[in-house]
């Protein structure tokens, strides 16, 4: 590991210790729909508290590194075979950008030599699953961008044409 990636990693765990973030999510009714608030806390506290979303989706959750988040979102979606429709919403991660990193990872895949995510701009693009696993994630599941948006009526009426096309 270099000395930027060291100190990257320290000041991770120092901003931990220093400001503890919860990583919250919650689950819901539903099988083939996930919602990824990205940074916005409240705005998963307002969709998990509505039963009329809740009951349609199977989880909603937030995203707030471009590498191990992002595994854990791949990791999960795999689990999940049913999962096939992602809502990116809620305010970008600042610095790790990790709503432009789940749509390139989508579009685009990783590089086979170092598993960069390609055209992410994050400072850490890097994922350790396997090739075949991004790829399989790739295939199952249609990412829906309305990053910025933290419309509640906008994302629930997306929830609905998606439980309605499903």
């Amino acid at each position: 590991m270099n000395l930027k990636q060291n100190l990257e990693n320290a000041a991770g765990k120092l901003c931990e210790i220093l400001v503890p973030i919860k990583h919250e999510y919650y689950i819901g009714g539903g099988n083939s729909i996930a919602i990824c608030t990205l940074s916005s806390i409240d705005l998963l506290q307002t969709i998990a508290n509505r039963p009329d979303i809740t009951h349609r989706i199977l989880v909603a959750g937030r995203l707030l590194s471009e590498n191990k988040g992002l595994d854990k979102l791949i990791n999960f979606t795999l689990k999940h075979p049913s999962l096939r429709h992602i809502v990116v919403c809620g305010r970008e991660v600042r610095g790790h950008k990790t709503g432009q990193a789940l749509m390139c990872v989508h579009r685009n895949g990783v590089r086979s030599n170092d598993a960069r995510i390609i055209g992410a701009i994050g400072p850490n693009p890097f994922l350790s699953c396997s090739q075949a696993d991004i790829e399989l994630f790739r295939r199952q599941v249609m990412i829906h961008d309305l990053i910025g948006n933290d419309d509640l009526k906008t994302i629930k009426n997306m929830v609905l044409h998606l439980c309605v096309s499903s």
